[in-house]
């Protein structure tokens, strides 16, 4: 394979990645400056999913794939999701989400023939979002008032695209996150680092999200923890990182008091911001067997109107107690696997990845259907699939270098051997 080639199916494969990215990024969220018509943000993100698997398609037409349990397990998902969404008591919407389930997901497939324990897919996944991040920022200098409006408690939002606070801290904590551990692994050098890390923490801290915090903090300590015994610059980090910590919160207690409540009284900072009860309410709504199974079809992840906010609840809703199993599956797999491989930077960023989505389920959905979690637990998947080199029977792709055939070597040049 020429090396031209590789470049070029290199960037067909970024770009498939970047499309799966934009299809997550949802239809729904703040007012932007240009209003964009729900309708148009919708055929714009399935546009992007379509194409993207397309262009997987065009760059795999033989189909080659790679075992995997995280995606054959969502494969797995596909069948709740279409047996209670067949019913139609979601409306034909439902339908429709399945669809866009199954073309994300046999995109995946497409795309797990390059999943080979590199970092490849770690920086398409970083340059996306911070592209995303970038229009956030744009948003807030041409427009401050409706980048950070009362509606969200003058949080940030999106103003050019429509992404909630939510939204904005959950893609900054993640790329804070792999940019970190790319300069601990001297993947990456610190400038290029310092552009990436420093204006995605203004934007995390501009959004108040509490879970993305929570999760790029506990994420990022299991990811370096797992680096301690080899790696010195991680023990030097940790080591910083933990000095800092203990003066921040000795000398700004208050203020990050005050950050972390968001001005919210004690009752509803203790309901989750009146989370708690609409779990509740759901937990206690009356289920038919085949709804306590299968759920009633993949929605827009609410309950009585009000956002569910929790991943493992709005899978029972939608997918019953088959897609909570399958879905604890895909976790318990893919973090039983990192545990089981030997240290390395790859390692450690598939545990942060697994630790901050099993952190922001609690608060968040999105793990049972076409998400940016998903995505992040894909790329979890590909950063611990086996090296296509140490695999005996691995084919050759266009992204790895093919082993040179051995030359046999004529019998009657051999030496004898002497006795």
């Amino acid at each position: 394979m020429s090396p031209d080639h590789t470049d070029h199916t290199s960037k067909i494969v970024g770009a498939v990645w970047g499309l799966l990215i934009l299809n997550t990024l949802g239809s729904a969220g703040a007012k932007t400056i240009v209003p964009l018509p729900r309708s148009l943000i919708q055929m714009v993100t399935m546009g992007a999913l379509v194409a993207a698997f397309a262009l997987a398609l065009a760059v795999n037409l033989r189909v080659r794939v790679r075992a995997s349990a995280f995606v054959f397990l969502l494969t797995l998902l596909l069948v709740p999701s279409v047996i209670s969404s067949a019913n139609l008591e979601s409306g034909f919407g439902a339908l429709f989400r399945c669809a866009r389930l199954a073309l994300f997901v046999g995109t995946l497939w497409l795309l797990s023939r390059w999943w080979d324990g590199g970092l490849t897919f770690v920086r398409h996944h970083i340059r996306m979002y911070f592209l995303v991040l970038g229009s956030v920022a744009a948003g807030a200098i041409i427009s401050p008032g409706a980048a950070l409006p009362e509606l969200y408690g003058g949080r940030l939002v999106g103003a050019l695209w429509p992404l909630t606070p939510p939204q904005i801290g959950q893609y900054a904590a993640v790329i804070i996150g792999l940019t970190v551990l790319l300069v601990l692994g001297r993947r990456t050098d610190g400038t290029s680092a310092a552009v990436v890390i420093v204006p995605s923490l203004v934007l995390l801290a501009l959004t108040h999200t509490r879970t993305a915090t929570l999760g790029l903090l506990v994420g990022l300590a299991l990811a370096i923890s797992s680096l301690i015994l080899t790696s010195a610059a991680a023990r030097r980090f940790f080591a910083w990182a933990v000095l800092c910590a203990t003066v921040a919160a000795v000398g700004f207690a208050s203020a990050l008091q005050s950050w972390f409540l968001r001005g919210q009284s004690q009752e509803n900072f203790s309901s989750l911001t009146g989370r708690a009860k609409v779990w509740h309410a759901l937990l206690a709504a009356p289920r038919t067997t085949s709804e306590y199974l299968f759920g009633a079809g993949l929605g827009d992840k609410s309950f009585g109107g009000l956002p569910i906010d929790n991943s493992w609840l709005a899978v029972y809703h939608e997918q019953g107690m088959t897609g909570v199993v399958l879905v604890a599956a895909v976790i318990i797999v893919l973090g039983g696997v990192a545990l089981l491989r030997p240290p390395s930077l790859s390692r450690a960023c598939a545990i942060f990845l697994i630790s901050y989505c099993a952190i922001a389920s609690y608060t968040e959905a999105g793990l049972g259907d076409a998400s940016p979690y998903l995505l992040h637990l894909a790329l979890a998947a590909s950063l611990l699939a086996a090296p296509a080199a140490a695999t005996a029977t691995a084919p050759a792709t266009a992204l790895s270098t093919p082993e040179a055939p051995r030359r046999r070597i004529p019998q009657w040049t051999r030496r004898p051997e002497v006795t």
